[in-house]
């Protein structure tokens, strides 16, 4: 939701995103639409959002192994993070879920697949990892499915981490 309390959801079967007014039923298409694709007005599998002040939006594309920033009013996304192919390079991503943008325009995103949680600063070719990425296990610096991420007002990350049922909680410099 972003500050005008308009509602945006993803809609994995349609490949698309949609921005709702209260009382509203079909919505304003945002991103995607255009059928399941890795091109620029494309989706694949769109599952988490976020939306800046801008009312830019944000999209893990799932099996496109990639984020997508659409700015507002946009026909077309610019990949702001992997989009090379899935695989665990810094330039690459593996199955993206949960995002997180800062006040600097920071992306951070759950890279599930990679086991870790990347961080991307504005207009950079590669992330870097900040969390995990030390294979799939248990361990305090370990996950197993890193699904949803939020930050609270301390600058702590909260990562959901699916496959091992907890939540760890990590300080970020």
């Amino acid at each position: 939701m972003d500050e005008q309390r308009y509602l945006y959801v993803s809609d994995t079967e349609k490949h698309e995103v949609r921005r709702y007014k209260f009382g509203e039923k079909i919505g304003t298409l945002i991103a995607g639409g255009n059928g399941a694709g890795a091109g620029l007005n494309q989706l694949n599998y769109p599952t988490f959002l976020f939306v800046d002040r801008d009312r830019s939006v944000y999209v893990s594309d799932y099996y496109n192994n990639r984020v997508m920033k659409w700015n507002k009013g946009s026909k077309e996304g610019i990949v702001v993070a992997g989009g090379q192919g899935q695989g665990s390079a810094l330039t690459q991503l593996y199955h993206t879920n949960g995002l997180f943008v800062d006040m600097l325009g920071t992306l951070y995103v759950a890279d599930s697949w990679n086991y870790r949680v990347m961080r991307w600063t504005q207009g950079a070719k590669q992330g870097t990892v900040i969390v995990g990425g030390n294979g799939r296990g248990v361990g305090a610096n370990q996950f197993y499915g890193p699904i949803g991420l939020s930050f609270d007002r301390h600058g702590n990350l909260y990562v959901a981490d699916a496959g091992n049922h907890r939540v760890q909680r990590f300080s970020i410099e």
